[in-house]
């Protein structure tokens, strides 16, 4: 009986066996990449680790800080070899750095053969279905993950209305676009028969969900919807904003039983002067009235926020107002960022980037040293009691998950609590996790 030969790299290229797909960002770039590779699976291309060993590579990009897109173009260069050495393999490039014209990115980049924008599949599912010979439409049905995690992420609304200046994403994934009640419903039954036991509900302004919709159901309507869902445990939603957050939603999150209670709610700013130069529809005073309005609707309720230091203009004194109001609401996470001007924005072509880099990282490290002295103290309070933990998995040999609140928690234990809801007492705390030990099953 003959061998069979060992396949050139032009063979290789031909067949179109694997992929590889890279993403950094926010989670809804990760969402974006697990319904991309779906529709890759579902025409018989399968994963790969590396880059090297892929037909088909595609770098889903963001840019909303310098650093991230720095990482960017850094991979973009180190798979630029890779290209060179197998002209035929597609080298694609995907998410917020692509923009409706990509004139400059084809000279930038000219190895690249696809420019993608957000959630645009299309072209590449074309091309791979001409190497293929198949009708791409025809082989693809639902973008649900095949295998999914315990937890997984569901894109309910695209795309953004509200033109912050310091902001690329409306410019980037457009206008706000609602996917259907029915579809989500129908997605997450798909996904809670697949095994997963938690969905965190996704858009650039959840709560804004439905808005564009006829009927104008909101997201209330989709999360009483969901928590009919069998098998599925929890809901989650990200990223909320102040504006569209309603006592409806609220009274939601407090009433039904699957939806756990902790809101990410950005501020941007404790100082109402820079909120109007950021173009934030809401005063500080509002934004703190909103938080009371949570907390005495779910006494529960944990709340994240993002922070920006050193925009535009921003004194002295307008970023001690920041720094009070961390201090004041003691919020459960914090995602503090320096301001970074992102070209085609507002602020970048307007705004005159004029606080020091020096006087931004002084900012950016004293909320930091506050939040992590607040979570300390949070943290602390917690020893002692139980919580219900979904566990997600293992790392380092202990397990691991997330309580309703969104605390994450290790603790060590011989049984297999894999994608189970498990009781921890709490005995140990830090400012970034808790440890414990298991009290019972849920």
């Amino acid at each position: 009986m003959g061998s069979n030969p060992i396949p050139s790299a032009r063979d290789r290229a031909t067949s179109m066996n694997t992929f590889h797909i890279w993403t950094i960002g926010c989670q809804m770039n990760k969402a974006d990449s697990e319904r991309l590779e779906t529709a890759l699976e579902q025409l018989g291309l399968r994963p790969v680790e590396q880059p090297a060993q892929a037909d088909v590579v595609v770098l889903n990009s963001c840019v909303v800080r310098q650093a991230a897109e720095d990482k960017v173009v850094s991979t973009l260069g180190a798979v630029r070899p890779l290209k060179r050495s197998q002209p035929q393999r597609i080298l694609a490039l995907m998410g917020c750095m692509v923009g409706p014209k990509t004139d400059a990115l084809q000279k930038r980049f000219p190895e690249v053969d696809l420019f993608l924008r957000p959630q645009q599949y299309g072209p590449l599912l074309d091309l791979v279905g001409q190497r293929l010979g198949v009708d791409w439409e025809g082989c693809i049905g639902s973008l649900a993950p095949a295998h999914p995690e315990v937890t997984c992420y569901v894109p309910i609304i695209h795309g953004c209305d509200l033109m912050c200046t310091f902001c690329i994403i409306p410019y980037r994934r457009g206008r706000q676009a609602s996917r259907p009640l029915d579809e989500i419903a129908h997605e997450v039954e798909l996904l809670a028969a697949r095994g997963v036991k938690e969905v965190t509900l996704l858009g650039q302004t959840v709560d804004a969900y439905g808005h564009d919709l006829p009927g104008q159901p909101d997201l209330a309507d989709l999360l009483y919807r969901l928590n009919e869902v069998s098998g599925l445990a929890r809901i989650r939603f990200l990223t909320s904003h102040p504006s569209y957050m309603s006592q409806r939603i609220i009274d939601a999150v407090a009433s039904l039983p699957k939806v756990c209670e902790h809101i990410n709610l950005p501020v941007q700013a404790g100082d109402d002067q820079v909120l109007e130069r950021m173009r934030r529809p809401y005063t500080q005073a509002q934004y703190r009235q909103l938080v009371q309005e949570i907390r005495e609707t779910i006494p529960a309720a944990s709340i994240s926020t993002d922070l920006i230091v050193g925009f535009p203009g921003e004194t002295e004194e307008q970023y001690q107002r920041s720094l009070e109001m961390v201090e004041e609401l003691r919020f459960d996470k914090v995602h503090c960022a320096a301001y970074s001007p992102r070209p085609g924005t507002v602020a970048q072509r307007s705004l005159p980037d004029d606080v020091p880099q020096e006087e931004k990282a002084r900012r950016l490290h004293q909320v930091d040293d506050l939040q992590e002295r607040i979570l300390t103290e949070i943290n602390a309070a917690l020893v002692g009691q139980e919580a219900e933990v979904l566990v997600e998995g293992r790392k380092k040999g202990r397990w691991f998950g997330r309580t309703r609140t969104d605390k994450l928690v290790f603790f060590d234990d011989p049984g297999d609590w894999q994608g189970q809801l498990v009781n921890i007492t709490v005995q140990r705390s830090s400012p970034w996790s808790l440890q414990g030990a298991v009290a019972a099953r849920s």
